[in-house]
């Protein structure tokens, strides 16, 4: 198997290869899920299948939850919404971007999987709790931009709304095992626009 050590002489690939190996075992844990479900998901699995060693995919995710969560993120990813001028706007971006992302092969899987493993014995509570904020930051970034514009309420539960917004594709998606669609984004839009807009 390959591993991600670089010879003597040739630091200078490190990076390129240390890429390498961190797609093809994001990859394979998408692939594996997709396929198979999570029940597959073994450390052992996904170093065969992404053809590296296994103590190349230790020294990045120690735990399968460190690469579940990596895996998921991968394919989720951080969101930068530039400012429309309207709040409404930017939350359309964002929710239509979380649909686009939904929609991949296997991440309704993969997203039960995050949520099962944050209910196992051992689990790390402080990995899940980060790995939210992040996958939410860009919601709540566009709802304190909405309040230093004007145009959301500076009273408005910014927790609660954002919570809102994450929560209602991914019911969605894992529990009602339907894919999120451009219906129910602009019915949010509309829900927690009526919740936290500046009355007109």
């Amino acid at each position: 198997m390959a591993d991600d050590q670089v010879q003597p002489g040739r630091r200078g690939r490190g990076r390129p290869r240390e890429e390498r190996v961190t797609r093809a075992v994001l990859d394979a844990v998408v692939e594996l899920v997709a396929e198979q479900g999570m029940g597959a998901l073994t450390m052992d699995a996904v170093a065969s299948r992404a053809g590296v060693s296994k103590p190349a995919m230790y020294r990045r995710w120690p735990t399968k939850q460190d690469l579940v969560i990596a895996a998921a993120e991968s394919r989720i990813g951080p969101l930068d919404v530039p400012d429309m001028d309207d709040f409404r706007a930017e939350l359309r971006a964002v929710l239509t971007a979380r649909m686009e992302a939904y929609r991949q092969p296997g991440i309704d899987r993969l997203l039960a999987g995050v949520i099962g493993a944050s209910a196992e014995q051992g689990f790390v509570r402080e990995a899940f709790v980060a790995y939210a904020a992040r996958v939410t930051s860009e919601t709540r970034h566009v709802l304190e931009r909405g309040i230093a514009r004007g145009d959301v309420r500076a009273d408005a539960d910014l927790s609660a709304a954002t919570t809102l917004v994450a929560s209602s594709l991914l019911f969605r998606l894992v529990v009602e095992q339907r894919q999120p669609d451009e219906s129910l984004v602009e019915s949010m839009v509309d829900l927690v626009g009526r919740a936290v807009a500046v009355p007109a």
